[in-house]
């Protein structure tokens, strides 16, 4: 990205406030990009809001597209290779009338006064613009205070806050966003409007819906998110399964009820960074564990049988009412399925760990072993990785490493048969063995031009030479083995 010197502000961005300037119309770049420097994060698009309507915007840039009713014009650069600024919108000053779909305003009127533009935003601290000049801010324009409001890390609507939850009910989630993004608090007027029109959000497409929900998920602080979105109501309108966790007692090896252990196996897939699907799968994991709760007649102790199975198709079903892809969905299902995995390591086999492969997929056994560390954690207990499961992934290490075999030679008993004319016999597989002991010692011998130039001398030797020779193969490949799971087991400090 290039920069004016001394200059958070991209040069690009420095060409589109000029280009205007020099054509006599006013430039100001505006809302998150605005915020974002304020609070010296890096913008991850640029806006520009100016006195200039759509068509006199078009004739000064060489490349322009302009497909909307609402006077946005994206000025494309194809020779920049940062992606956030391949496309900036530039917008002229307006004036919306109402949102009767709640999402767009039924009319576009454009304006020349900044003032009119700035009123239209949803919170203060994205109704502030800059104007730039030398490469960087010169004057700002806050006409609702949204500067002191980044100090105090505060969310607060521009003007009334049932006026513009009314009129773009996403926002109901986008406060929350926000809140959790940047760490800020929802000042009260604003929270009390939220619990009051939460039922707005249901106007909402569930593709808008799911973004929202995708960036609280992703972000630092998702517990936050999920617990603001129960406070404010909004949970319950949008992804209701989840709150029938709240309050649901677990057996001793749990210090939390569902919700909570949810919300804290999330979290921690959050602390280790990992991936959107194993967060989904932290947060759904026990959502069925309210419907299947049961009292065992024998030992009276709060059983939850087959939660796993019923909690994969409520996930499923959530998550496509979600709009979320097919992929995602599939392999959240199929995480939240196949959780239930952990057994007695001291009873457990090795074809049952293989199986456990088969079933969730070798591509995604990694992460099933992430989303059991999120699991244990989220019960209360402190150890991440404890001896009982890196005996696990040690085993599920063990069984996905390829075995050391004959088959790995670059020649098998039927090319071998063919170059030696040699008939089906234990001959074939003492001159395998034997091959396979050169290529032990010296991987680079693992060629078909040596290995079938070489069978043709091993065929020579008599049975007992082949014997002892194939013996010899057997046994090294036996102690390479031994050293391979040798070295696994050390890696997890496992036996």
């Amino acid at each position: 990205m290039k920069m004016a010197q001394n200059s958070p502000i991209p040069i690009e961005v420095i060409n589109v406030a000029t280009t205007l300037e020099k054509a006599g119309f006013e430039a100001y770049i505006v809302g998150g990009c605005v915020r974002d420097l304020l609070l010296g994060r890096t913008p991850n698009d640029w806006d520009f809001t100016t006195n200039a309507k759509p068509e006199q915007i078009m004739k000064l840039f060489p490349k322009t597209v302009y497909e909307n009713t609402f006077g946005t014009v994206a000025v494309i650069d194809e020779n920049t290779k940062d992606e956030t600024l391949k496309v900036i919108e530039v917008t002229p000053y307006r004036v919306e009338s109402v949102y009767s779909d709640r999402r767009h305003p039924d009319k576009v009127k454009f304006s020349d006064k900044i003032e009119d533009d700035l009123k239209r935003r949803d919170f203060t601290i994205n109704a502030m613009a800059a104007n730039l000049s030398g490469g960087a801010i010169k004057d700002i324009v806050d006409l609702y205070h949204g500067f002191a409001d980044l100090k105090s890390k505060t969310i607060r609507t521009v003007g009334k806050p049932s006026d513009r939850f009314g009129e773009d009910a996403l926002r109901l989630m986008r406060a929350v966003r926000f809140a959790v993004t940047l760490g800020f608090n929802i000042e009260k007027e604003t929270n009390i409007a939220i619990q009051s029109q939460n039922l707005l959000i249901n106007d909402v497409s569930r593709e808008r819906i799911r973004d929202e929900f995708y960036k609280i998920l992703m972000s630092t602080e998702p517990k936050k998110g999920l617990e603001l979105l129960h406070e404010t109501g909004i949970l319950k309108q949008i992804i209701p399964e989840l709150e029938s966790g709240i309050g649901v007692s677990q057996p001793q090896a749990h210090a939390y009820d569902v919700w909570e252990h949810l919300l804290r196996s999330l979290q921690h897939a959050a602390d280790k960074n990992w991936p959107l699907e194993i967060r989904l799968a932290a947060l759904f994991h026990d959502i069925s564990k309210p419907e299947t709760k049961d009292i065992s007649r024998e030992t009276k102790q709060i059983t939850f049988y087959g939660h796993e199975v019923k909690g994969s198709r409520e996930t499923r079903k959530i998550l496509e009412n979600l709009k979320f892809s097919r992929v995602i969905i599939e392999k959240v299902a199929k995480l939240v399925r196949w959780h239930m995995f952990f057994s007695d390591t001291e009873t457990i086999t090795l074809s049952a760990v293989r199986r456990m492969i088969v079933n969730v997929g070798r591509e995604n056994i990694w992460d099933l072993m992430n989303l059991r560390v999120c699991d244990r954690i989220g019960t209360g207990r402190p150890k991440e990785n404890p001896y009982r499961l890196r005996k696990y992934k040690a085993m599920v290490e063990e069984a996905l490493h390829d075995p050391i075999s004959v088959s790995m030679l670059k020649i098998d008993g039927k090319g071998l048969m063919e170059v030696t004319k040699l008939s089906p016999s234990p001959k074939i597989g003492n001159i395998l063995h034997a091959l396979f002991n050169e290529v032990l010692e010296d991987p680079k011998l693992n060629s078909p031009e040596y290995l079938e130039k070489k069978s043709l001398e091993l065929a020579k030797l008599t049975d007992s030479e082949l014997i002892e020779l194939g013996k010899q193969g057997r046994e090294r490949k036996d102690e390479m083995e031994s050293e391979n799971i040798g070295e696994i087991r050390k890696k997890y400090f496992v036996q």
